[in-house]
């Protein structure tokens, strides 16, 4: 059995390859470790996606934490994320254990720590949790059902928690009564039940059990929505919201259909939190997002802090501090006066509400955004190497090679997480592996999607013809 890593967001692996329930135990006795060390009579509540197995993965990690002496609540369905953050924060559990792969391809699966705050665990806990994962592991006699019966094991209905704190905290009245037109698209995710529950006459695609995912990566980016940007246009909805496969990241679109990014969202509830609803608060974005950001918190006098990539960094500092948005490039974003937690269907309902509220468009909050910082554009490319030139290009970086990328000279460069390379006229690039799959994410902000879509075609022709090196070497 090899060495299991956590990556930004957990651990993630290949269903039959290393995802084995082998490996599962070995992860959960590393967890059961960590909390009899830190816990008296620990408590863990445990949710699962819509992905193959994912209720066999889930029950069997139940098991094992049972066998263990650890009590277990679990989820009586499948459970967003946020959910079972939100869960194990109201029931004051030790731990939550989230059998997900957010929004990798179909054939993976995965392992997510949220702590008893209600999101994810900092980066110390779950760096001791991996450094305490056996090389092997015992064998589990006891059956799911026999656990369940004597109590060791008891369902737990999440769903239920998460859309009563909706009602609490969401001005569901107004959604409802609102004129606004809404799209949902769930991407087969574990969210699918909850926005029809909220907002009955939403409507809705791809709400339904296909742990397939038809194929496509349930990944809330433009380029994976293309049936529901179809829709949004064909019934000539004023809002759609996506979210990825745990539900806990979000894509948006207009009611133009036009995709309105992660750099844009965090700015616009910044201004609308702030401006509109007068609340004030650190705004801390991890290092892929948009300078804007901070351009803007210098206008509003609010502090803004830049984190490495990974919703954790940010759920730290939540913990310690008040903040009033934290969001990242992907889609995570949450906001004050929710569990530290990024949630798509939450995020997506503050956007209604904004709308709502102010009586505008999306498109017209988001021209009075451009209004304060300047218009702009954002773009990624996840470009897949083969690992010896993916470490070449990351070296190449490390060294300081790339003087000039896509044609335009490199006026600085920082290298917090990744590297980011600024370039003239407010343009900047990034390249950066990522945490969880096998590819080198490049991102890219300039003026217009024209300059962003030649901006990165051209910097990946400069990476791929530096990646070549490594072969001629």
């Amino acid at each position: 059995m090899g060495k299991i890593k956590f990556g930004t967001d957990g651990w993630r692996a290949i269903i039959g390859d290393q995802f084995t329930l082998a490996n599962l135990s070995r992860v959960t006795e590393g967890t059961v470790s960590y909390l009899k060390d830190n816990f008296k009579d620990p408590k863990v509540m445990i949710g699962y996606d819509c992905r193959f197995n994912g209720r066999l993965f889930a029950e069997h990690v139940a098991t094992v934490f049972a066998e263990n002496g650890v009590q277990v609540f679990i989820s009586n369905s499948f459970a967003s994320t946020p959910m079972v953050s939100l869960s194990t924060n109201k029931r004051q559990g030790d731990l939550g254990i989230v059998i997900t792969a957010s929004h990798n391809p179909p054939e993976y699966s995965g392992y997510k720590v949220k702590s008893s705050a209600g999101g994810p665990a900092i980066p110390s806990v779950v760096a001791d949790i991996e450094s305490r994962i056996p090389d092997t592991t015992r064998e589990y006699h006891n059956r799911f059902e026999d656990l369940c019966e004597s109590g060791n094991i008891l369902y737990f209905d999440m769903e239920a928690v998460y859309l009563n704190h909706i009602k609490e905290n969401c001005d569901v009245k107004l959604l409802r009564s609102s004129s606004m037109k809404v799209g949902y698209d769930a991407m087969f995710g574990a969210g699918q039940h909850v926005i029809s529950k909220i907002l009955p006459y939403a409507t809705l695609l791809h709400c339904d059990f296909n742990p397939s995912f038809q194929g496509t990566a349930p990944e809330p980016i433009e380029k994976n929505l293309t049936e529901f940007q179809a829709l949004i246009r064909a019934k000539g909805l004023d809002l759609g919201i996506a979210t990825d496969g745990d539900a806990d990241r979000i894509g948006v679109f207009d009611e133009r259909g036009e995709f309105v990014d992660s750099h844009h969202i965090i700015l616009l509830l910044v201004h609308y939190l702030h401006k509109v609803k007068g609340l004030s608060g650190k705004v801390v974005s991890t290092f892929s997002c948009t300078e804007k950001i901070n351009k803007l918190c210098q206008m509003y006098g609010l502090p803004h802090e830049t984190t490495k990539v990974g919703f954790k960094y940010i759920c730290e500092i939540m913990l310690n501090e008040n903040v009033l948005v934290g969001g990242e490039e992907s889609g995570g974003i949450a906001v004050t006066g929710h569990v530290p937690e990024r949630d798509g269907i939450y995020i997506g309902l503050m956007i209604l509400e904004m709308m709502a509220k102010t009586g505008k468009s999306l498109t017209g909050l988001v021209e009075e955004i451009y209004g304060l910082v300047g218009s702009f554009s954002y773009g990624r490319n996840d470009l897949h190497l083969p690992e010896p030139q993916k470490q070449y290009v990351i070296q190449q970086c490390r060294d300081g090679q790339y003087d000039t990328l896509g044609g335009q000279k490199v006026l600085r460069t920082e290298d917090l997480d990744g590297f980011k390379f600024h370039l003239p006229e407010e343009q900047w690039v990034m390249i950066r592996p990522s945490g969880t799959e096998p590819v080198l994410r490049i991102y890219a902000e300039s003026a217009t999607r024209e300059k962003v879509d030649q901006l990165l075609a051209d910097v990946v022709a400069d990476i791929l013809q530096h990646a070549a090196e490594v072969y001629r070497a």
